[in-house]
């Protein structure tokens, strides 16, 4: 994917700021009043965290990995990742959680990057599909592991916030690859780690 950074059309900082003013404006307010006087540039920054993941790399997160772990070939799994999106169609929130697994072939790569690489699609306009696959897909790819497991849960404010306003639903959305698609047992020992609770949980 482009970086936006390179695209040729990107809009200046300027440009988006006013662009928030117009906003305001449509939604039947003053943006030269005081409480709104700095808000398009605040919109601006808050969109530059929000969407960071447009300027990071997932592939490169996951290059440097480790070979010495002793034969280590069972299920690596990262629990309960905090996600937020953004729907890229109503451009409200995706909150949630992510688990990650994988079956090592060879190498193992450091938790702290599976948390980013999560983070890293995440913070870009999404739908909760395409999120799950592109985290699976980069893992399998980079990796070459036996295996790649990637489930999320979360609530989209699409339609918690308007239009059906339906609270406490969640979407649950998983992606299965190699072991875990083609074995049963290994995808019910995975499904058996994330439903195990914490001791004193």
């Amino acid at each position: 994917m482009t970086s936006p950074a390179a695209l040729p059309d990107r809009p200046s900082r300027d440009e988006a700021e006013a662009a928030v003013r117009t906003l305001i404006r449509w939604a039947c307010d003053d943006p030269t009043r005081e409480g709104l006087l700095d808000t398009p540039a605040r919109v601006v920054r808050a969109y530059e965290e929000l969407f960071g993941g447009y300027q990071v790399d997932p592939v490169a997160l996951l290059e440097r990995t480790f070979a010495e772990v002793e034969g280590y070939d069972e299920i690596v799994l990262l629990k309960n990742i905090r996600l937020e999106s953004y729907c890229e169609h109503h451009m409200v929130p995706i909150i949630g959680h992510c688990h990650v697994a994988y079956l090592p072939a060879r190498r193992v790569v450091g938790i702290s990057k599976l948390a980013r690489v999560v983070e890293a699609y995440a913070k870009r306009l999404q739908i909760q599909e395409k999120l799950t696959a592109q985290i699976a897909n980069t893992i399998e790819s980079v990796l070459q592991p036996r295996g790649v497991a990637v489930i999320i849960e979360s609530a989209h404010q699409c339609m918690t916030t308007r239009g059906v306003h339906q609270t406490g639903v969640t979407m649950v959305t998983s992606r299965m690859l190699g072991a875990f698609r083609e074995n049963f047992d290994t995808r019910r020992e995975l499904l058996s780690l994330i439903q195990s609770q914490q001791p004193g949980g």
